[in-house]
């Protein structure tokens, strides 16, 4: 098939390279011109696993190519995926939902034949709705569909998901849109082996946000276990290892740490629980307000451990900070739990020195006031303990890290706050490891 899609960030930019490699002819529109000139020399302008080798395959032979025009995606495609942002609104309750409206604005007059919209961008329950008025008020032909296809990826892992998702759900506002719906994920649904989940769009809707929100509740709970640990000296990696054999329950994003973080959960917890206390679901409401409580709460008791860990006030000290991207995979740093720790650090006077091997550029522009180094070693280097902030492999599974480190840092001593360190060669080196819901470990 013939496919645009409009906006070519974490999102679009990953589903264009995964639609070019499932066989589709793809253009990308993406209307800022650096951004665009990077995608079309076959490179990303920021850094997701498995991206630049699918741009570097496809970009060359014309299978996907970008564009600042919409026009020419409205010439060139059948199938038109919006995956432009819905950041939060400045005063933070609610999507800004002005990209996904400008855009469809701007296309659907500019389309001169049947074409079917699929919405990837999450958006405030009832938005399908009124994109839906605005399709019929500026179409100028018949056959426009408007389909609601959320993406349920997770960043660094964002072309990995596209190209095996474990479900596909579309809210359908006609049914002939299905055949549409069908063809262009063929090659994913000839393998049979996922489900293609097929509802309304309000439904779609929701069903997103309630994914994201108990994906969120689901890292918040296990913190707040983590709380109920640190009080009576229980280990909290033990307590979530034997609730994730109830199968009911499971391992996946039950880790203690900092909480979550970058550009999906904040928001889309944040933009949910809005929307529901103005439903009037008052319990419903409550329950996600105390997530969104507990995911904040641990900045501070992240902050408070690393003083514990100093044994003193951490002003005046020097920390070496390993970590900036909200996760490892990814150069995100949009609501990165590893920075609102990094400032709360240097608020509270101390000098933190930050590394990261992707997301370094990225955090120098968004937090010019904290220092920055090209490799660990030097963010390490005079610092009077370790900081470790994003799950890096760099970080957590270098057995020669710890060695290495020990040379130019002034204690041995480590607070990993996404409690993902191999202990071993950190604890056989001399460190002192400090965790989050973990009794504090030394050799």
């Amino acid at each position: 098939m013939r496919v645009s899609v409009i906006g070519c960030g974490h999102l679009g930019a990953s589903h264009a390279a995964a639609m070019a490699e499932l066989g589709h002819e793809v253009i990308g529109v993406e209307i800022d011109p650096d951004k665009c000139s990077t995608l079309a020399s076959g490179a990303s302008w920021f850094y997701e696993k498995d991206l630049d080798p699918l741009l570097a395959k496809h970009v060359p032979t014309g299978r996907l190519r970008f564009t600042t025009s919409l026009t020419d995606a409205a010439d060139f495609a059948d199938v038109h995926f919006l995956a432009v942002g819905t950041p939060l609104r400045a005063d933070g309750e609610g999507y800004d939902t002005s990209e996904v409206v400008s855009a469809v604005e701007q296309l659907v007059p500019l389309l001169n034949r049947p074409a079917t919209i699929m919405g990837k961008s999450t958006v405030t329950v009832g938005t399908v709705a009124r994109l839906q008025a605005l399709i019929a008020d500026l179409a100028t032909v018949e056959g426009i569909e408007l389909v609601w296809n959320p993406e349920f990826l997770r960043e660094g892992h964002a072309v990995e998901d596209s190209l095996r998702p474990d479900r596909i759900l579309v809210g359908l506002s006609a049914p002939t849109a299905l055949a549409a719906v069908k063809e262009v994920y063929a090659p994913i649904l000839e393998r049979g082996d996922i489900e293609l989940v097929v509802t309304d769009p309000a439904t779609a809707e929701v069903a997103k946000s309630a994914a994201n929100a108990f994906l969120a509740m689901k890292v918040s709970y296990i913190n707040a276990m983590a709380q109920v640990c640190e009080a009576v000296g229980a280990n909290v990696d033990d307590v979530a290892r034997t609730m994730g054999i109830d199968h009911r329950i499971g391992h996946a994003g039950m880790r203690a740490g900092i909480g979550f973080g970058g550009g999906c959960l904040p928001k889309d917890v944040a933009a949910f629980t809005h929307r529901v206390g103005e439903l009037g679901a008052t319990e419903a409401y409550d329950l996600l307000t105390a997530v969104q409580n507990v995911n904040r709460a641990r900045t501070t008791a992240a902050a408070n451990l690393v003083e514990h860990a100093a044994g003193r006030p951490v002003a005046g000290l020097t920390i070496g900070y390993l970590g900036a991207a909200f996760k490892a995979g990814t150069s995100d740093v949009r609501d990165s739990p590893a920075l609102r720790l990094a400032d709360l650090l240097h608020r509270r006077g101390a000098s933190v020195v930050v590394h990261d091997p992707e997301a370094l550029d990225n955090a120098r522009r968004s937090h010019p006031h904290l220092g920055f180094r090209d490799t660990a070693l030097e963010a390490a280097t005079g610092a009077d303990l370790i900081v470790l902030g994003t799950e890096w492999p760099q970080y957590t599974r270098d057995a020669d890290l710890p060695a290495a480190l020990a040379e130019v840092v002034r204690e041995k001593t480590v607070v990993d706050i996404r409690n993902a360190v191999d202990a071993a060669p950190w604890l056989d080196g001399g460190w002192t490891l400090h965790q989050l819901g973990r009794p504090t470990r030394k050799q």
